[in-house]
């Protein structure tokens, strides 16, 4: 029992650091300064946060700012690359480019030029929440249709189980996490008539590893209310803003179908491109009790006005 606080402990530590640089996209940071949201000493510090993510700290700020250039190359064309290189904090755009090239096997421009010409191919893989074993299937598209809208939502405050890895290992473990986090929340006092439960995908599947994907299993809470963190609970902000949200009435297997419907049926004709924070799914019944045994399920993506060139 003791070793299994002691590694949850770690785990959630090193959660509050990757919130903390997921918060702050286009800042600098020191190891120093890391450290100390993790509460570490910055002399044990990097060498923990390998060995709890597998990958080194400067590995993991890399890929998360390159991740991030994909998102600014392709939206953003009121940015030049040298301006999305100094705003990711790269010296300059030539280390920049290199470091793209190298981890994605394109330019920068190369990129930005093939994102505009195949615009809608991009949104089509969008891939969020599919299965390994799904991922050879196809859902006939008139199976899946949705009720899309586009709604200014307040921020919300959620307490969280973390899960890193595929969406085929997430959906074998999605029974526990959430039976874990509402054990929690109910020992906390910190669910009532109001709370929402949710799964924030904070990586986009296109631009990021497989094994790499970060999920929380959430649920939403008071403004007010206090959170023990030691007991193995994570907290933090989902921004308010503009979100598409399209409103499903689906089957289990159907859940990838449903994001593909947003980004490739409505999304690409709507006005509106992704926004750079996390999209989330909120559970609006338990399936278990519905007389059809579907979900019903609100997807939730931020967006904002797209820029025409």
């Amino acid at each position: 029992m003791e070793h299994y606080k002691s590694k949850s402990e770690y785990q959630h530590r090193i959660n509050k650091v990757q919130d903390y640089i997921e918060a702050h996209p286009f800042e600098s940071f020191t190891l120093a300064e890391l450290a100390h949201v993790a509460g570490f000493s910055k002399y044990h510090f990097h060498r923990i946060f390998k060995a709890v993510t597998h990958e080194s700290l400067s590995q993991y700020v890399h890929r998360f700012k390159l991740e991030k250039a994909t998102h600014l190359l392709g939206q953003r064309d009121d940015m030049s690359i040298t301006d999305i290189a100094y705003h990711l904090g790269f010296t300059d755009s030539a280390v920049f480019s290199r470091s793209f090239k190298q981890m994605y096997k394109i330019s920068p421009n190369d990129y930005r030029k093939n994102y505009r010409k195949n615009c809608k191919d991009q949104y089509n893989i969008s891939r969020y929440n599919q299965s390994v074993s799904d991922m050879g299937k196809s859902v006939s598209k008139e199976k899946v249709r949705g009720q899309v809208e586009i709604v200014k939502v307040e921020k919300m405050r959620v307490a969280y189980v973390r899960f890193t890895g595929n969406y085929g290992e997430l959906a074998e473990q999605f029974s526990a996490l959430l039976n874990r986090l509402f054990k929690i929340a109910q020992e906390q006092h910190l669910l009532d008539e109001k709370t929402k439960v949710l799964s924030v995908y904070h990586d986009h599947p296109e631009f990021t590893e497989p094994d790499y994907f970060k999920t929380s299993i959430a649920v939403t809470i008071a403004e007010d209310v206090k959170v023990d963190e030691n007991c193995g609970l994570g907290v933090m902000e989902l921004p308010a803003g503009q979100y598409l949200v399209g409103h499903f009435y689906i089957e289990q297997d159907h859940y990838s179908a449903a994001w593909d419907y947003i980004y490739e049926e409505w999304l690409t004709t709507s006005g509106y491109v992704p926004c750079d924070s996390c999209p989330f799914e909120m559970y609006m019944n338990d399936h278990s009790v519905d007389p059809n045994n579907m979900h019903l399920v609100d997807i939730y993506l931020p967006v904002e006005p797209i820029v025409l060139s």
